[in-house]
């Protein structure tokens, strides 16, 4: 259990539950290849079952971290800030990022966009799931819709959402890793005759990097 002080930091978004920070090449999207540091907040009730990283799930097995810790880590490693998790808009991202920004630092975050957009920022990637919808706030905002291919049907779910994500969002369809070499050429299929969507491909796999 969280102190009430402590509680209360975290209500705030003053303190985060942090579960990992790394400098690192950002694998996944339009901004493939390109250097970035990457906070991952814990917490997370989406539950998609391929995700990758489950145990970001349960916010309370990552300590709480003062914000301004975060930032001053951060800062020492890129110009490129990518806030992920979990799902980091179950917290309140303004504190953060205000404080990124007052760095002279570029926000990014990777959403699922499931809660309400909070915090300011460069660049938003929306990748929705089926089982816990993006709100009006993320589609309105998204700079970038990103769809997982499990399977064939993942293909109406991305025009579905495709056809209610702001009409600059730049949208992305990409193979979910366990399936990718069922998928990829179903998606390299589709793009071709679909043109309006873009292959991404999780190369930071391929590079064997986080």
């Amino acid at each position: 259990m969280l102190s009430k002080e402590v509680q209360l930091e975290v209500n705030k978004g003053t303190m985060l539950p942090l579960m990992e920070e790394f400098y690192t090449i950002q694998g996944e999207g339009f901004h493939t290849g390109t250097a970035a540091y990457f906070i991952r907040v814990g917490g997370c009730d989406v539950g998609c079952h391929w995700c990758d990283v489950k145990e970001s799930w349960n916010a309370e097995l990552h300590p709480p971290t003062k914000i301004d810790l975060i930032v001053e880590n951060a800062a020492k490693f890129a110009d490129t800030i990518v806030i992920t998790g979990g799902e980091p808009l179950m917290w309140d991202m303004a504190p953060l990022t205000e404080n990124l920004k007052q760095n002279n630092l570029k926000v990014h975050i990777e959403t699922s966009g499931a809660y309400p957009l909070s915090g300011t920022w460069d660049w938003i990637c929306l990748s929705p799931k089926k089982n816990k919808l993006p709100t009006q706030t993320v589609y309105d905002n998204a700079d970038e819709l990103k769809v997982i291919i499990y399977n064939k049907h993942d293909f109406i779910f991305a025009e579905e959402q495709a056809e209610k994500v702001n009409s600059k969002a730049i949208l992305f369809l990409q193979p979910e890793w366990s399936k990718k070499e069922e998928m990829t050429p179903l998606i390299v299929e589709y793009v071709m005759n679909n043109p309006k969507w873009r292959v991404s491909l999780q190369t930071h796999k391929y590079l064997n990097i986080p």
